[in-house]
């Protein structure tokens, strides 16, 4: 059996379990979380160091990746040089090939059950310099997007029109901004477990289909989501639930549902590597492509209202 767990610097109440079998193998999948603690994460990897198959880094990212520029965070470099032993994954691996994968499924749902598209649809992003890959598949499916780095992560009322732009300001800002405390610029611990604070409402009405971090997403949402449609990562039943509530429409997780949850692209970029019969020194793109074709690693497509 693979063993395979999640350390998140997030709240612990949503940890999870599981077993699952991939292409013949037993995995055993996990989440831990730390509530907003560092320190106890870094005990955790060290500790659990060459005793799992593989780690994933969750609630954090080693770097953001622009286009072909990487921008890595001074606050996480410790949790990577915990980490000697065990195959070790934040979601970089994997999120782009997850995340196409999902507007591509989501494309093919909605000309099949609703005969509709994308194409033109009001779309709101909610950080593209955490996820561009999101961001370029959805200006792929031709969605028209705004991006809302400026207002979910610096509180700023100025929303961001194209890929163009957000490259422009990544070189302009990012240099600086990952040379902050990551708890600055993401909810960590008990802040992910309190009740959304409606902002920027506005962009939520507008918007068709909503995208990015769950954790972003949920902050600021209105009370009313009817007729709209998420893509995004990190949901639990709870969660699901909450949405319901909120008539949203359609939910989409870029990762599969295991026993009613859906784990981060760090998961199961940690659970790919373990699968692996290689070194993760010598794992490619192509690599990881090939196991996601061949499991498939589908994304989940969820009609609530």
């Amino acid at each position: 059996m693979k063993r395979i767990v999640s350390i998140s610097v997030g709240s612990s109440a949503r940890d999870h379990s599981t077993r699952h079998t991939f292409l013949g193998q037993e995995c055993e999948i996990s989440r831990r979380g730390t509530n907003g603690d560092f320190e106890k994460a870094v005990a955790l990897y060290k500790e659990l160091d060459g005793k799992v198959d593989a780690i994933g880094a969750g609630g954090v990212e080693f770097f953001l990746q622009v286009e072909d520029k990487r921008y890595y965070f001074r606050d996480v470099k410790r949790f990577r040089n915990a980490v000697k032993i065990s195959k070790f994954g934040d979601g970089n691996g994997v999120k782009g090939i997850l995340e196409k994968r999902a507007f591509d499924a989501l494309e093919k749902h909605l000309n099949q059950k609703e005969g509709r598209t994308l194409r033109g649809l009001p779309a709101m992003h909610t950080s593209v310099v955490d996820r561009y890959s999101m961001g370029k598949a959805m200006v792929e499916a031709g969605l028209d997007t705004i991006f809302g780095d400026m207002m979910f992560a610096l509180g700023l009322p100025f929303p961001i029109r194209t890929l163009r732009q957000a490259r422009i300001l990544a070189a302009f800002l990012l240099p600086a901004i990952v040379q902050m405390p990551f708890s600055w610029l993401y909810p960590l611990g008990s802040e992910q477990d309190k009740p959304p604070q409606p902002k920027w409402t506005k962009y939520y009405e507008r918007a068709q289909v909503i995208a990015g971090d769950f954790l972003q997403i949920r902050q600021y949402m209105p009370d009313d989501l009817s007729g709209k449609i998420i893509v995004t990562n990190t949901t639990t039943p709870k969660n699901v639930e909450e949405l319901r509530k909120r008539n949203l429409h359609i939910l989409v997780t870029v990762t599969p549902r295991l026993d009613g949850r859906s784990f981060g692209t760090n998961v199961m970029e940690a659970t790919l590597l373990a699968l692996m019969d290689k070194p993760q020194s010598e794992t490619t793109p192509a690599d990881f492509l090939d196991l996601i074709n061949r499991i498939p690693l589908e994304p989940n497509i969820e009609t609530l209202n």
